[in-house]
C-alpha cells in the first residue's frame, strides 16, 4: 500500500482538470538571482576580506560551519529578503544559497539558526574595529582614481526595540525605546563608509566628531589633496561638530534650529515672500544670509536663512555654514545642502528594504554586529549598481543626431538645452525627464533593493550538479530574463566567468 505524506493543495478554477500543488525536495531554489552578485563579490573579494576582520575563537579542527560560510549565509540572507536567523532553518537546505556559501548542493546543510545565533554573538570589540577600518578600505578600493572632492552625510537612524535589549533606552523626542544608530555615507557613490549602534537616549551627534576625525585622517592618508564637505541635519548643527570641522579644515554645511533671534533676522527676508505671494499669487522662495553667534560658540559663523510663502503658509528654515561663496549664492549652498535628501533615501533602503533595524539580539555588541552585516549587504549593492548601470545620454535640442534617431533610440538619450551639464545640475523639468528616462532605460543601476528582488534576485530555479558541473536552469519566459544576462555580461567584462549563451 501506498501512504501519501505530502500535503497537496488543489485548486478547482481550471474545468478539465484539477490542479494540485505539493512541496518537493528536489533541488529548486527560488533566490537563482543572488547568483551574479555572489560572482561579483568573488571579483572584487568583498565578503573574503570583511571575514578577515573576524577572530574565531574556536577549535579549528572542531568547526563544521566557518565565519566565511555563515557571513555569506547572512549578507546574502539579508538581500534576498531573509533578515533574521530564524529564516536560515529553511534555506540551510537551499541549493544556491548552499552554493553562495561555498557548499555543493548534495552537501551537508548550512549552518542553523542557534549556529548563527552562536556566531553574531562570537564577535569581540577588536573583531568589530577592523571592520569599521574594511568599510572604509572597501570605500578607498572602489575609486580607479583619487577624487578631488567628497561629501560625507552624517545621519541619525532611529530603531525601535520591543524586546529587552542591551542599552535599548527611552528618548523623549521620538516616544519610544530604542537604538539610535549613527551612519556616515559618501554622496557621490552612496556607499555607507561608518555605521555604529549606540544607546537609545544619546545626543544625535555623540561620538560624531571622534567618528568623522578618524574617518577623514584615514580618507586623506590615501588621497592628500581630497576636498570633504560633511553634512548633516540640525541634530549635528552643534559646538563640538563645527570645531571639529574647523580644526580639520573641513567644509560643513549642518541644519540650524530656529530660534527668536534667528527669527527676528530673518523676518525681512519673509516679510518680502509675503508681499511678493500675495502681488503674484505665485509660490514664493527666497534666501538671505547673515554673520550669527549663538551663546555658545566662540566665534561668528555664516547662516543662511531659507524664506518661503504660498498658499499653505510661511516657512523659515536655517543652516550655518563653511562653504566659500555663501555669502555671495546662498541659494545655491541652500540648495546643495537640500540634495542630502538623496543619502536619507539611502538610509531607508538599509533600515527598510534591507531591515537594518532588526537588531533583535539581546546584547548590545550583537546588534552592533549585525548593523554592520545589513551596511555590508548595501554596500555590495551599491557598487553592484555602479557596474552594471546604464545611463541614458544627453543630447542637444538641436543636435541634427535626435532627429536622425529612430523611435526605438531615443530611450538611450534625453533631450536637453545644454548636453555639458552633469544629470545633477539640470534644471527642471529637465532634470525630472531625465530620471525618469533612467528609470526605464537603466532600472537596476539606480535601483532600490525592492527593484533588484523583484527584477534579478526572485527567479526560481532548478540545480543540477553532475560530476563535470552544477547546472541551474530558469524559465525561458522569465520576463526580467535579459537584466539577468545583462548583469552577466557585465561582469564578464569586468573579469570573470560567468559565460551568457545565446
Amino acid at each position: 500500500m501506498i501512504t501519501q505524506t505530502v500535503e497537496q493543495m488543489c485548486f478547482g478554477f481550471f474545468p478539465r482538470l484539477p490542479i494540485v500543488v505539493e512541496p518537493t525536495e528536489a533541488q529548486l531554489s527560488s533566490d537563482v538571482g543572488i547568483l551574479p552578485i555572489r560572482q561579483f563579490d568573488d571579483q572584487i573579494g568583498f565578503t573574503e576580506r570583511f571575514i578577515a576582520c573576524l577572530a574565531d575563537p574556536r577549535d579549528p579542527e572542531q568547526i563544521e560551519h566557518t565565519f566565511g560560510e555563515m557571513v555569506r549565509q547572512r549578507v546574502y540572507g539579508i538581500l534576498a529578503g531573509y533578515e533574521d536567523c530564524n529564516d536560515h532553518d529553511s534555506l540551510r537546505s537551499d541549493p544556491v544559497f548552499k552554493l553562495v556559501g561555498g557548499r555543493a548542493p548534495q552537501d551537508d546543510d548550512l549552518a542553523s539558526q542557534p549556529t548563527l545565533s552562536r556566531f553574531e554573538n562570537a564577535i569581540d570589540i577588536p573583531s568589530l574595529w577592523r571592520l569599521h577600518d574594511f568599510f572604509i578600505d572597501d570605500f578607498i578600493r572602489s575609486f580607479d582614481r583619487p577624487p578631488s572632492f567628497l561629501t560625507i552625510d552624517l545621519d541619525a537612524v532611529d530603531d525601535p526595540c520591543h524586546g529587552h535589549q542591551q542599552l535599548a533606552l527611552f528618548h523623549g523626542f521620538y516616544d519610544q525605546y530604542q537604538y539610535l544608530p549613527i551612519v556616515f555615507s559618501c554622496a557621490e557613490t552612496k556607499q555607507v563608509l561608518w555605521c555604529a549602534v549606540r544607546p537609545g537616549n544619546v545626543h544625535s551627534a555623540l561620538g560624531a566628531d571622534d567618528d568623522l576625525e578618524y574617518i577623514v585622517n584615514r580618507l586623506r592618508a590615501a588621497w592628500p589633496d581630497v576636498v570633504i564637505h560633511v553634512r548633516g541635519d540640525a541634530g549635528f548643527g552643534v559646538p563640538w561638530m563645527y570645531a571639529v570641522c574647523e580644526r580639520l579644515r573641513l567644509l560643513y554645511t549642518f541644519g540650524l534650529s530656529t530660534n527668536d533671534v534667528l527669527k527676528a533676522e530673518a523676518e525681512p527676508l519673509l516679510q518680502q515672500a509675503v508681499k511678493q505671494f500675495e502681488e503674484t499669487r505665485e509660490p514664493q522662495r527666497l534666501f538671505g544670509q547673515f554673520l550669527y553667534r549663538a551663546g555658545s560658540w566662540k566665534n561668528y559663523r555664516r547662516v543662511i536663512v531659507k524664506a518661503e510663502c504660498n498658499h499653505i503658509g510661511t516657512n523659515l528654515r536655517f543652516v550655518v555654514t563653511h562653504r566659500p561663496g555663501a555669502a555671495v549664492l546662498p541659494d545655491a549652498v541652500y540648495d546643495e545642502y537640500g540634495e542630502r535628501g538623496e543619502s536619507e533615501n539611502r538610509n531607508k533602503e538599509l533600515k527598510c528594504g534591507l531591515a537594518g533595524d532588526r537588531l533583535s539580539c539581546q546584547r548590545f555588541m550583537a546588534n552592533y554586529f549585525r548593523l554592520m552585516l545589513h551596511a555590508a549587504a548595501l554596500n555590495l549593492l551599491v557598487r553592484l549598481r555602479t557596474v552594471v548601470s546604464d545611463p541614458p545620454t544627453l543630447l542637444a535640442h538641436d543636435d541634427p543626431a535626435w532627429e536622425q534617431l529612430r523611435r526605438e533610440e531615443r530611450g538611450n538619450y534625453v533631450a536637453v538645452d545644454d548636453p555639458t551639464l552633469s544629470p545633477v545640475a539640470l534644471a527642471e523639468p529637465e532634470r525630472r525627464r531625465y530620471q525618469n528616462s533612467r528609470r526605464r532605460k537603466d532600472p537596476l543601476g539606480q535601483g532600490h533593493i525592492e527593484t533588484w528582488r523583484l527584477m534579478l534576485i526572485k527567479v526560481a530555479g532548478e540545480v543540477i550538479q553532475s560530476s563535470r558541473r552544477i547546472l541551474v536552469r530558469v524559465a525561458g519566459h522569465w520576463p526580467y530574463l535579459r537584466w539577468f544576462q545583462e548583469v552577466c555580461r557585465q561582469l564578464d567584462k569586468l573579469q570573470g566567468c560567468a559565460q551568457v549563451q545565446t
